[in-house]
């Protein structure tokens, strides 16, 4: 087993700054590509992280320490951005999603005991059943990480036929 606190919470607060970093100031054709229909683009995804930072993670976290496993968590609608205002700019959704983590973070640090007995502490999920608090926290980890691989994978998507014969050297649009 590999999680660690200290380590996952240093990846949970760089996601926001790195995603500032890298979406900022980009013109409009990149953060609307997408790989088609049914797809997400960049904006959307960062739509979605926001959505989890509101209503997912944390709830689902204090549920676990409070409730245990007497009650499921309500379901997560991972779509309930797409219906989300378009014409708000990049970098006012990008502030509010390092906002709302920042808050997070704190509450997680507020919420988890220094000797990890919490992290075995156990929630029913509507789906899977019992999970650990510690696979909560490890999930929302590894989601940070296949939402950054999704926008820059969606990105480099949208060079396909601009790449010629290099697509072949190119594990990123490899499918």
């Amino acid at each position: 087993m590999n999680f660690s606190m200290t380590e996952a919470i240093e990846i949970l607060e760089r996601t926001p700054q790195s995603l500032a970093y890298f979406l900022s100031d980009l013109s409009p054709g990149w953060l609307q590509c997408n790989e088609g229909e049914g797809t997400w683009n960049a904006d959307e995804v960062i739509d979605h992280l926001i959505e989890g930072e509101k209503s997912n993670w944390i709830p689902r976290l204090e549920m676990i320490l409070r409730d245990g496993e007497s009650k499921p968590f309500p379901p997560f609608d991972r779509y309930a951005h797409i219906n989300n205002e378009p014409e708000t700019p990049i970098k006012q959704k990008l502030a509010e999603f390092k906002s709302l983590r920042t808050e997070n973070i704190n509450k997680l640090k507020t919420l988890m005991d220094d000797d990890g007995a919490l992290l075995e502490k156990k929630g029913t999920h509507p789906a899977f059943g019992p999970v650990k608090a510690r696979e909560l926290i490890s999930t929302w980890v590894v989601h940070d990480m296949t939402h950054t691989a999704q926008i820059v994978r969606v990105m480099a998507e949208r060079y396909r036929t601009d790449v010629g014969p290099w697509v072949e050297y190119l594990g990123i649009l490899k499918k």
